[in-house]
């Protein structure tokens, strides 16, 4: 199979300035390798800088966010107690370097702990745990019925390890290089990178998600604002909050990482009061497991984009 031709971000900015701060954010990504799209739109004036914005992405762990929102709506009216006690069993949870996923005893967690354990330090047991409540296909039909047509959600978190696992066996090397080399020929040996058949979503769809949720726009507010709440104790400032933390400033996100995957979306809010919700997507061309190149990449996207959208 022959490669596929060389790809030109297509770049959009609502007047000249934004548009030249696109373009310079997906050159810098360019030089290094980078493919992807970017979003940051200012909620409260609708201006907006970003290139790709409707490419369908593999989200990796992106996708915890829009299944917290389901999971508190349903906590909102009622369905489910966020005080239910919910085992899990290291021998047959999910597979992930944080939270239950790295533990080696069985523990009992609250579905309430279980949302703040999958949004604060990306807890992929925790993920799976709450997708034995609510299924994946129920949460992909609430976000159908909500209008987020650009977000799908098809398959628990350790379905990823899985997939790896059955190109790779157990080389997560190999699984590394695997992904790279697809990323290059435009095919997908591991399943769970194929946007068909992903958790996926755009730039456009994520940041939309954000700014309904910041304006209490969708679900519930009950569930809007324990959402935003637990995306502000994100432990992970590496991605778009590295250049954003201030005293002034405060940053809620959600990082995803998988392979050459390294994302991060968020809404980063200043006491002047300006609001820019932000998505940045991104596959790296290299067999890195630590990219801080790339990390420092998007992290300087953020703060250029949020300088040129505040008020």
């Amino acid at each position: 199979m022959s490669a596929p031709a060389p790809h030109h971000p297509v770049c959009t900015g609502d007047d000249g300035a934004l548009l030249d701060v696109a373009e310079a954010i997906a050159a810098d990504w360019a030089a290094l390798g980078v493919h992807g799209s970017f979003l940051a739109r200012n909620i409260d004036t609708g201006e907006q800088l970003g290139f790709d914005v409707d490419a369908s992405t593999p989200l990796a762990s992106v996708v915890k966010v829009p299944l917290a929102l389901v999971v508190l709506d349903r906590v909102a009216a009622g369905e489910l107690d966020p005080a239910r006690p919910v085992s899990v069993d290291p021998g047959t949870s999910s597979v992930g370097p944080t939270g239950l996923a790295a533990f080696r005893h069985p523990a009992t967690v609250a579905v309430g702990d279980l949302l703040l354990l999958m949004l604060s330090v990306s807890d992929n047991a925790a993920a799976d745990a709450l997708l034995d409540l609510v299924p994946a296909a129920d949460v992909d039909a609430r976000l159908r019925a909500w209008g987020c047509d650009g977000i799908r959600m098809r398959h628990r978190m350790n379905h990823l390890y899985e997939c790896a696992a059955g190109a790779a066996g157990n080389d997560f090397s190999l699984a590394l290089e695997l992904a790279v080399r697809d990323e290059r020929t435009g095919r997908h040996t591991i399943e769970t990178l194929d946007p068909a058949h992903a958790n996926a979503g755009s730039a456009a769809a994520l940041v939309g998600l954000l700014q309904r949720v910041w304006c209490d726009e969708i679900a519930s507010p009950p569930a809007t604002a324990e959402l935003r709440r637990l995306m502000g104790l994100q432990v992970f400032t590496h991605r778009l909050a590295s250049e954003l933390r201030t005293d002034t400033l405060r940053w809620s996100g959600k990082t995803g990482t998988f392979l050459h995957l390294r994302h991060e979306i968020g809404v980063v809010e200043a006491d002047s009061g300006d609001r820019v919700a932000m998505a940045a997507l991104t596959r790296a061309d290299r067999c890195a497991g630590l990219a801080a190149d790339v990390d420092l990449a998007i992290g300087v996207a953020g703060r250029e984009a949020f300088e040129v959208l505040r008020g």
